[in-house]
C-alpha cells in the first residue's frame, strides 16, 4: 500500500508575522529566544497608519510571556500621540504596576523635572517602557520577555513617529539599538534607529542613587533638545537602522 504524505500547511499570516518580528528582534539584539506569538514590528506594511489605541487593543490581556502571572496592570504608555520626543524605560516598577502608568514613583517625579527643565510638560511627550509588565522584584528583563514586548514598542514608535527617542537606562538602550555589553562609550551619543536618533541617558532611578551623574545626564538631555530642533544632526550612525 502506498503511503500518502500530508502536505504541511503554511502558518496563519498573523502568526507568521509575529514569528518574523520576534526573530528580527533576536537577530538584532543577539538574544537567543524561543519565538512565541507576538505582534509584528514597525516594518510591517499592514500596520501602517494604526493608532496607539489600536495597538493597545491588539495587546489585549497580554499573556505572551510569564510576566502576566504577577502583574496588577499592563503599563502601555502615556502622553501625546504626536509627541516629538519619546522617553523609553526598561520596565514598570511597583508603583507603575499598581497605577497602570509609566514613571509615577520617585524616579517618575525626577523624570518629570528633567522634562520640565527642557521646557516641556509630561503631556507634551510620550513615555513608555520596553516591557509592559513588571518583572518580579524589579529584576532585569529577560531576553524572551523583551522579545515578546519589543514588537509592541516598535508599533508605538511607528505610530507616534517622534523626532527623537531618549532611552532611559542601559536595558532600554540595548533593546532599542540592538547592542550588547557596557554602555560606557555610548551615553549621550545619538545613534540612528530606523532613521530616528536615539539618545541613551541614565535611568532616573540611577540618578536618584548617584546624584553626581545628574550633570552628565543634563548634557545628554540637551542633545535630545538639540535634535528635536534639528533631527538631521546625528553625531554618528548607530548599529540599528
Amino acid at each position: 500500500m502506498q503511503r500518502s504524505m500530508a502536505t504541511p500547511h503554511a502558518p496563519p499570516a498573523d502568526l507568521r508575522r509575529s514569528l518574523e518580528a520576534t526573530l528580527r528582534f533576536a537577530r538584532r539584539s543577539g538574544a537567543w529566544v524561543v519565538p512565541g506569538v507576538a505582534a509584528a514590528g514597525s516594518g510591517d506594511p499592514e500596520r501602517a497608519g494604526e493608532t496607539l489605541d489600536e495597538i493597545r487593543a491588539a495587546l489585549g490581556d497580554c499573556r505572551r510571556c510569564r510576566l502576566w502571572q504577577d502583574r496588577a496592570h499592563i503599563v502601555f504608555g502615556t502622553g501625546d500621540p504626536d509627541a516629538r520626543v519619546v522617553f523609553v524605560g526598561e520596565a514598570p516598577g511597583y508603583h507603575e504596576d499598581r497605577r497602570g502608568e509609566p514613571f509615577v514613583g520617585r524616579a517618575g517625579r525626577l523624570l518629570d523635572r528633567m522634562i520640565a527643565a527642557l521646557g516641556w510638560s509630561r503631556s507634551e511627550v510620550y513615555i513608555a517602557n520596553v516591557l509592559k509588565c513588571r518583572p518580579p522584584d524589579n529584576r532585569d528583563p529577560a531576553a524572551d520577555e523583551v522579545a515578546a514586548c519589543a514588537p509592541f514598542l516598535e508599533r508605538q514608535l511607528a505610530a507616534i513617529r517622534p523626532a527623537v527617542v531618549c532611552a532611559l537606562g542601559a536595558h532600554a538602550a540595548r533593546a532599542l539599538l540592538g547592542v550588547e555589553g557596557p554602555m560606557t562609550d555610548r551615553w549621550g551619543k545619538p545613534a540612528e534607529r530606523h532613521g530616528v536618533p536615539v539618545v541613551p541617558t541614565f535611568h532616573p532611578a540611577f540618578l536618584l542613587r548617584n546624584p553626581a551623574a545628574k550633570r552628565r545626564a543634563w548634557e545628554h538631555l540637551k542633545t535630545v533638545s538639540r535634535l528635536v530642533r534639528d533631527p538631521g544632526v546625528v553625531d554618528g550612525p548607530g548599529p540599528a537602522r
